[in-house]
């Protein structure tokens, strides 16, 4: 069957469509509380729903063509292709030396307190930037800048908050993240211009964010400052250079490249700098070891395929909705609540907030939500494509980095438990429960994000000619114009 499916009947109606997402979300809502809150765990939650509706459909053969094609949309494709790529170019980062370099820079500047904390943020800011990674930087930031910056006289807690909030900063902004690929992918939108427009967002938050731990950053009991011995293995001042593959990525994607163009530029500018300085080898990139393929591109891509496969079966529940309707029906129940770009824009924001908080996890919901809800809704009221974008992106980076049972936070918690391990009582093991109030930068970006949809900062409607306006009064002839600005 080569036609493409637009149409498949289901027994109970339209709403059954949305019987994928509603088991998907009620597994994943059950498998969160019981803090195993992955990628994997989000894959059979999928699955079964779209095994479980297939009984419900009157055309069994056009509802298996649904979900393949689905699965083959564009709209899941290019986030899978461009994560595959980034995943490679993270990874030769990673492997390089750039956060050995980073760690080095900020020690030798002789920062303590509330100076190494700032340092701290700004550092994991950059490297998620760099490599798109948040779990990545928590893994690097918490294992080095951690114990580091208590025995300098940095608050444990500030610290660790600040490490978790520079790598929500680079999720939210990198060219290269999993959540700038999924927000702009679902809108149609490229990730350059995105990220461009998501500038304006993320400077206010990040003032807030320096200022308050300016405040609060002190406050270590300890006075003794580390043995350079003990860091010295996790430092390399030629680290620093594997800035540059990250600069040229990031300038490559903002001017317009296409991110696979973007990251290709980079990765091969990042292998030939690392070589010529030492830090890694040609011969680390692929090679066989105890009969397995092993190396840098192998690392990279196989570091993406979780996010990969989830994007691919949360399409084809997205598809399944749309060939049965299920679309159309929760529009025209949304529609009997919502009048304005305002309320279009709030409705996003209250969604996202909720399935990234229950979830612990910020992709998935977005591509969820980005496809089946925001996307429709904005092209009605005639939002821009960069403005649902962000909208997405920035209210999926806050609660799911603050509540206790996020992956983000276990995370933290289980690497402190190591640091105890190496350093003694004097780093302590933090708790998932008293990290998420000082995770200040995400409480930062929400705060400007919801003045944001309050007062319409920074929205934009699609004018005549498709480009961005301030103002639908720009638009001609659209009638709902008198209310759809409000």
């Amino acid at each position: 069957m080569n036609q493409e499916i637009t149409n498949v009947q289901f027994y109970g109606g339209r709403f059954v469509s949305l019987i994928p997402f509603g088991i998907f979300i009620t597994i994943a809502i059950i498998i969160s509380l019981l803090k195993a809150p992955d990628l994997r765990g989000m894959w059979v939650a999928a699955l079964v729903g779209i095994m479980v509706t297939y009984f419900l459909s009157k055309e069994k053969e056009k509802y298996s063509m649904a979900v393949i094609e689905g699965m083959a949309d564009k709209i899941a494709i290019i986030p899978v292709v461009c994560w595959i790529f980034a995943g490679v170019f993270a990874q030769v980062l990673k492997e390089s030396g750039l956060v050995d370099g980073i760690l080095w820079a900020a020690y030798h500047i002789g920062a303590t307190g509330t100076l190494f904390v700032i340092i701290a943020f700004v550092a994991s800011a950059l490297f998620a930037t760099a490599t798109g990674t948040s779990f990545g930087t928590i893994i690097a930031g918490i294992s080095v800048l951690y114990p580091a910056g208590i025995l300098l006289g940095a608050d444990p807690i500030i610290l660790a908050g600040a490490i978790v909030g520079g790598a929500a900063f680079g999720d939210n902004i990198a060219p290269i993240s999993d959540t700038t690929i999924a927000s702009a992918a679902s809108q149609d939108a490229d990730v350059g211009g995105v990220v461009k427009s998501r500038i304006k967002y993320v400077i206010p938050a990040t003032i807030i964010t320096i200022i308050l731990i300016a405040i609060f950053g002190g406050g270590g009991s300890s006075q003794e400052v580390l043995p350079y011995e003990q860091l010295s293995k996790h430092m390399n001042p030629l680290g620093l250079v594997m800035i540059i593959p990250a600069i040229i990525t990031i300038i490559f994607a903002v001017k317009g490249a296409h991110l696979i163009s973007a990251t290709t530029i980079g990765t091969v500018v990042g292998i030939i700098i690392a070589h010529l300085f030492g830090l890694n080898s040609f011969s680390n990139l692929f090679y066989i070891q105890d009969g397995a393929a092993q190396g840098v591109f192998v690392n990279g891509v196989a570091g993406m395929v979780d996010i990969c496969i989830f994007a691919l079966l949360i399409m084809a529940c997205v598809n399944i909705m749309k060939v049965g309707k299920g679309d159309k029906a929760l529009m025209s129940i949304a529609e009997k609540f919502i009048s304005t770009a305002r309320g279009v824009e709030a409705s996003i924001g209250a969604l996202t907030l909720a399935l990234t908080s229950v979830m612990g996890l910020n992709a998935p919901p977005i591509l969820a939500i980005g496809v089946s809800y925001a996307k429709p809704m904005a092209e009605k009221y005639r939002i821009y494509k960069y403005r649902i974008a962000n909208i997405l992106d920035a209210f999926a980076n806050t609660l799911c980095f603050i509540v206790p049972w996020s992956p983000a936070l276990f995370l933290v918690k289980s690497l402190s438990e190591e640091a105890n391990g190496v350093y003694g009582e004097m780093v302590p093991i933090l708790s998932t429960g008293q990290l998420g109030i000082w995770i200040i930068y995400c409480w930062a970006l929400l705060a400007v994000m919801i003045f944001s949809v309050i007062t319409g900062w920074g929205r934009t409607y699609v004018g005549n000619n498709g480009e961005p306006v301030k103002s639908l009064t720009l638009v001609d002839e659209h009638k709902d114009n008198k209310n759809i600005g409000v």
